[in-house]
């Protein structure tokens, strides 16, 4: 006799994390009240406050998957490459990949933290997203033999910010090649110039 498999039920915390996810990023975090999520999600009000405590913990979920999503993807794009000039450039081309989905409502953190409290948790999460990526940026130009990669990861990180904000409020999806177009011309005259002068 064989047993038949049935999928297990999401909880009422991976229906609300997935309701978050749905409005939150297609509408705003300030937009969408508990009462929508929860509607969405089918759970008992109850059910989100014992669960994340308030609206506030719900969004740094939020954020955290969407972090956790997209750290993901960009890795898996840096290591689909051994050459240390097209891993640093594969970041601009998953970047340019996200762009063309229809689903694409620009960068959640961004939105997320503009009317953020200071010091707040979604502050927070935004905080460490960026730092995130800036340590990503400099690494990748580290190992490209950059001689000054936090520069160049600086300047990446702008048109890796740049790119995201056109994609959006352009509606035009083709910045990502312009992006990495930019970040190749920055990347390669920063290896052409060669170790910075000592300040006397």
């Amino acid at each position: 006799m064989t047993k038949t498999l049935t999928a297990k039920a999401p909880t009422a915390r991976e229906r609300l994390l997935s309701a978050a996810n749905e409005l939150f990023y297609a509408e705003g975090v300030q937009t969408v009240g508990i009462d929508r999520i929860i509607e969405r999600a089918g759970v008992a009000k109850a059910s989100l406050y014992n669960t994340f405590g308030g609206k506030e913990q719900l969004v740094r979920a939020y954020l955290d998957s969407r972090y956790a999503k997209l750290s993901t993807r960009l890795l898996r794009a840096v290591d689909g490459t051994d050459d240390p000039r097209e891993r640093l450039l594969a970041v601009f081309d998953a970047q340019a990949a996200l762009f063309a989905e229809q689903s694409y409502h620009g960068c959640a953190f961004v939105a997320a933290s503009a009317e953020a409290k200071h010091g707040s948790a979604i502050e927070e999460v935004s905080d460490t997203y960026r730092a995130w990526v800036r340590a990503l940026f400099t690494d990748l130009a580290r190992e490209a033999g950059a001689p000054d990669p936090e520069i160049l990861a600086r300047q990446l990180h702008l048109l890796y910010d740049g790119g995201g904000l056109s994609a959006r409020m352009d509606r035009d999806p083709s910045a990502g090649a312009v992006a990495r177009q930019a970040a190749t011309v920055l990347m390669d005259a920063a290896l052409a110039a060669g170790p910075a002068e000592p300040v006397s």
